[in-house]
């Protein structure tokens, strides 16, 4: 299932001219300082790059990187999978949204990669646009599968047709994710460092959150 304009809105972000291509042909990278005045939160679907990005995100704007999904392993000493697995999903959820609440109470501000699953609470939404900024990461249905169909630390995948499962989440979700501030759509032939100019060109249409020094 490709992404519509009627599922999330045509909200792709123009790339300015700080990030056009060069003489080369290579991707030119912007060379002015930021200052984030909130904690970016990545929300998506599995696979749709929220770690690389905003790991390629934290370090343009050096700041810290965190990851919701990382913070809950840390402090359980076990899995994702083995969370869900031993506790069950609802468990994991309202741990979800206690570090959540956590990393966005911190002052010091950074970019948050979440789960998939992690804004679909709408407490969770709320908490993130009153505390941060949403950005969504798009990735059509192809895209996601070819990015997770090899990797087992996924367990909501864990099922006798995990292409089917990521579908119907897929389609469960996409109304949801549409509710983000921002929205940036991948593309199987963009970079990392690609998608994080993209991030950075919508983010400036926030001068709440991301401001040039």
């Amino acid at each position: 299932m490709q992404t519509s304009n009627r599922e999330f809105g045509d909200r792709t972000p123009t790339v300015p001219a700080e990030f056009s291509r060069n003489e080369s042909g290579q991707q030119g990278r912007a060379r002015m300082g930021w200052t984030v005045k909130k904690t970016i939160v990545l929300v998506g679907m599995m696979g749709a790059g929220k770690t690389a990005v905003g790991k390629a995100l934290a370090a343009r704007f050096d700041v810290p990187f965190l990851d919701s999904d990382t913070e809950i392993q840390d402090a359980a000493n076990m899995t994702i999978a083995e969370i869900f697995e031993r506790d069950g999903e609802a468990f994991f959820r309202v741990k979800e949204s206690e570090v959540l609440e956590r990393l966005l109470d911190d002052q010091t501000k950074g970019v948050l990669s979440t789960g998939g699953g992690a804004f679909l609470a709408e407490a969770n939404r709320r908490m993130i646009s009153a505390k941060g900024v949403s950005v969504c990461l798009q990735a059509d249905l192809e895209l996601l599968w070819n990015r997770v169909k090899h990797k087992t630390t996924r367990p909501l995948l864990r099922t006798a047709n995990p292409r089917a499962t990521l579908a119907e989440l897929y389609d469960q979700r996409a109304d949801i994710y549409a509710l983000a501030d921002l929205s940036v759509e991948a593309h199987q032939d963009y970079s990392i460092e690609d998608m994080t100019d993209r991030v950075i060109a919508a983010l400036t249409a926030r001068p709440d959150v991301l401001e040039r020094t």
